[in-house]
């Protein structure tokens, strides 16, 4: 006896959420049938959302966080203090950290972390666009807000190497978030105790 599936095209559907992070194989099931059945699921209204998200966010040319245009809402904040950077390893460790009030300056996202493991070196992160930005800005400080990790320990300590010749004090955020954790687990007091209480790497 033929085995009854559902048509294929539900059969796609299920087949691409399941690419989505965090989505197994029966979630995936569950909203393909939601977004075919509920008549407040509006499935023409999520497409079309998810088109023009896609085709209008960018990375912001200077600090690598979402944008819709070359320069991010922080970048182009005059308000801001241009003396202070914060480098991050992802674009979506901003956010934690703006919550928080504790930052009024600026940012830097590698993009990663550098990991051999993983064939992510030196050349595949940001680092050469943040020494660029030492050159051209002059910041009096680059704090340091990397993992906690063995990869984001040699990541600091390489950046940190590389800052050496540069009349800038290089800081690390202080350790409150928990070793091997990343900026996106911990609470906004935490992360505001860890900026507060940032220590000097070198000066």
């Amino acid at each position: 006896m033929k085995r009854v599936d559902y048509p294929s095209a539900i059969g796609d559907l299920v087949g691409q959420l399941k690419r989505l992070p965090g989505i197994g194989p029966r979630s995936a099931e569950r909203i393909a049938l939601w977004l075919v059945q509920s008549r407040d699921a509006r499935p023409k209204e999520i497409a079309r959302t998810l088109l023009a998200t896609a085709e209008s966010i960018r990375s912001c040319a200077k600090c690598g966080f979402f944008s819709t245009a070359e320069i991010c809402e922080i970048c182009a904040d005059d308000s801001r203090s241009a003396d202070l950077i914060c480098v991050v390893e992802q674009a979506t460790d901003i956010l934690p950290l703006e919550r928080t009030g504790a930052f009024r300056g600026r940012y830097h996202a590698l993009g990663g972390r550098i990991s051999p493991l993983d064939h992510v070196g030196p050349g595949e992160l940001r680092i050469h666009q943040l020494i660029d930005r030492v050159k051209a800005e002059s910041p009096s400080e680059i704090i340091l807000a990397l993992g906690a990790d063995v990869e984001g320990e040699a990541t600091s300590n390489y950046i940190a190497d590389l800052l050496r010749e540069f009349p800038v004090a290089v800081t690390r955020i202080a350790q409150g978030i928990s070793a091997g954790g990343g900026l996106e687990s911990a609470d906004e007091l935490t992360l505001s105790r860890a900026l507060s209480g940032r220590t000097k790497i070198q000066s």
